[in-house]
């Protein structure tokens, strides 16, 4: 007696039956489609309408001067040909992919005639299509954007993202008997639901349990954030208190990771009284909060409350990213007030001045401003899910790419990681805010320019801000460039302390002192160009926390007995942190 195989039964995602093999593949490739609009959207401007519309621009250009194009595409046959030829006889070509290039790793990349053929022919097309925008000799936005949205274009075809052309994903199917296949199909569906990539097992972590876990209390609430403060861990602590203020566009545990992680502890540990800022998620109702706000009732309300909780004349501030612009602009509207409550500010990775960007410049031009503008109106917010994926895409290939090939072509779940379940965790921006921030910040630079804007009632002028001030930048850093910090940094008239670390906008500044891991640099002479700082820096080994620590304590005030409860008369515990605010989530 034989037993016969059980018939394969083909669903949907709402459990109905699809009635054959093909009817299964038309579903699987309109889903796919669906994820992929998902992922490769910004601001409602897919990857493939900008890059046709880039080129078109080229190619109009390019009549001025077909040699470029003519030598370009002579010297890609030529080499196409050569790697057709060693296809046959069993030459080893030269193409290989950039250094840190992952995507080819696997050993059927090299060792199998075809997947050989399939990669290098894929990575001539794609030198082709960079030489061909890098000569393109546009003007320096439109350069910009086109080498951009090229690139993204050549890594959104690479044959790794492709089933029948990824040989890890056809071996992995064929042990597997194409479960991998379908719990590929399972992840993907998923993840359509949510809206989004799941970059790490979002399962394994919970707010207040095994995420942001340091113990403190909500002292103060109202409608822009929820003020935390911190239990001391040592008997005494510094009478000058730290006022954390984070980006509102992103969520505050990032900075109180896991224990090992944690910035806020660490502070703590150094005998700091930790204040910290918890943004609201802000809903479609309150799009009308403005720049103004997040100043007054924000930053400059939560300077009050820690002051007033404190036992000194002043506090010590320190911010990062969009949340160091807002203390910037905090501090020179206090400065024109003749408000001296802040003792010294820390900007971490923060651009003032935005005359150059870095690869953000690509979303932020006048028509493409205008149009998400008219978006975020209608909506009254905008989305965090479309500034994740601005963000992603700086880093396509380690952001989307590699999630699609491992979640959806091979079916794994990707591993716990904090950091990633961050950044999944999207915030909000309301739409005054946002259309002021683009306008002012990035389009017409303002903010450096004295008097140009009236913040709070008060004129705005950087120069005014005199208490010393740390800049802490990163040099691989895509979202502040640190040379653009580094210009910013100029227009404060305080001691300044420049530092550059190692890394990324968020790996180098979470870099825990406990693991003594990377390096910075510091002491570089100011007063010059960014490269000259540079040349002059001395590198420090481990991690910059140290340093900003020594330089805090001095800044920081006498020592004094650690208080025993949270708040004051006037400032009660509301709650325990991490607080309500950071768990409304836009899902």
């Amino acid at each position: 007696m034989s037993i016969q195989p059980e018939k394969t039964v083909f669903m949907d995602k709402n459990s109905n039956v699809l009635s054959d093999p093909q009817e299964f593949i038309d579903y699987l490739n309109s889903e796919t489609k669906k994820v992929l609009d998902m992922f490769t959207s910004s601001g409602g401007d897919d990857i493939f309408t900008q890059f046709t519309q880039s080129w078109t621009e080229l190619t109009t250009r390019s009549f001025e001067d077909p040699t470029v194009w003519i030598r370009a595409i002579t010297d890609y046959q030529t080499a196409q040909l050569n790697l057709w030829q060693s296809l046959f006889t069993g030459s080893t070509a030269n193409v290989e992919p950039s250094r840190g290039d992952r995507r080819f790793q696997a050993e059927e990349w090299s060792a199998n005639p075809v997947f050989s053929y399939i990669k290098q022919s894929y990575l001539l097309t794609s030198k082709l299509l960079n030489e061909m925008a890098s000569n393109a000799n546009l003007s320096d936005s439109e350069q910009r954007k086109l080498e951009f949205y090229t690139q993204q274009y050549i890594d959104a075809l690479s044959p790794t993202n492709f089933a029948a052309t990824n040989p890890e994903v056809l071996q992995q199917a064929l042990e597997t008997k194409g479960q991998s296949l379908i719990d590929g199909l399972k992840n993907l569906l998923g993840d359509i639901d949510k809206g989004r990539i799941s970059m790490t097992d979002e399962t394994a972590f919970v707010l207040g349990e095994n995420l942001a876990l340091s113990e403190g209390a909500v002292v103060f609430e109202n409608d822009m954030f929820q003020l935390l403060q911190y239990k001391p861990l040592t008997e005494q602590v510094t009478e000058r208190p730290l006022l954390i203020v984070p980006p509102c566009i992103n969520k505050f545990y990032i900075l109180d990771l896991q224990e090992h992680n944690s910035f806020v502890r660490y502070c703590v540990e150094q005998g700091q009284t930790v204040f910290l800022v918890s943004w609201l998620n802000p809903s479609i109702e309150q799009g009308d909060i403005s720049w103004d706000d997040y100043v007054g009732e924000g930053v400059i309300k939560a300077i009050d409350v820690a002051h007033d909780i404190g036992t000194a004349d002043k506090i010590n501030a320190l911010a990062w990213c969009v949340g160091g612009t807002l203390l910037a602009s905090a501090l020179a509207v206090m400065a024109a007030r003749k408000d001296n409550r802040v003792a010294s500010a820390t900007f971490l990775t923060t651009l003032t001045d935005f005359s150059d960007p870095g690869d953000l410049c690509v979303f932020i031009d006048e028509q493409q401003v205008k149009r998400l503008e008219d978006k975020v109106n209608n909506a009254g917010v905008l989305n965090g899910r479309e500034l994740a994926t601005s963000f992603n895409m700086l880093r396509s290939n380690d952001l989307i790419w590699s999630y699609v090939v491992n979640n959806y072509l091979k079916g794994q779940t990707p591993p716990p990681f904090d950091i990633l379940y961050w950044n999944s965790d999207s915030t909000n921006l309301p739409a005054n805010m946002y259309t002021y921030y683009i306008n002012k910040m990035y389009l017409e630079n303002k903010l450096v320019e004295p008097n140009a804007l009236t913040i709070c009632g008060e004129p705005i002028d950087l120069r005014k801000i005199k208490i010393p001030c740390y800049f802490l930048s990163t040099i691989e850093d895509h979202i502040a460039p640190w040379k653009g910090t580094f210009k910013g940094a100029a227009n404060f008239k305080g001691n300044v302390e420049f530092v550059l670390g190692a890394s990324g906008h968020v790996a180098g500044v979470i870099n825990p002192a406990s693991k003594n891991r990377r390096h910075f640099w510091t002491g570089g002479e100011q007063g010059k160009s960014a490269d000259h700082w540079f040349d002059t820096a001395t590198q420090q080994e481990g991690s910059w926390w140290t340093h900003w620590n020594e330089w805090l304590k001095r800044r920081a005030g006498k020592k004094a007995e650690a208080p025993a409860d949270f708040g004051n008369a006037t400032y009660k515990a509301i709650e325990p942190a991490p607080g309500r605010y950071v768990s409304a989530r836009i899902d």
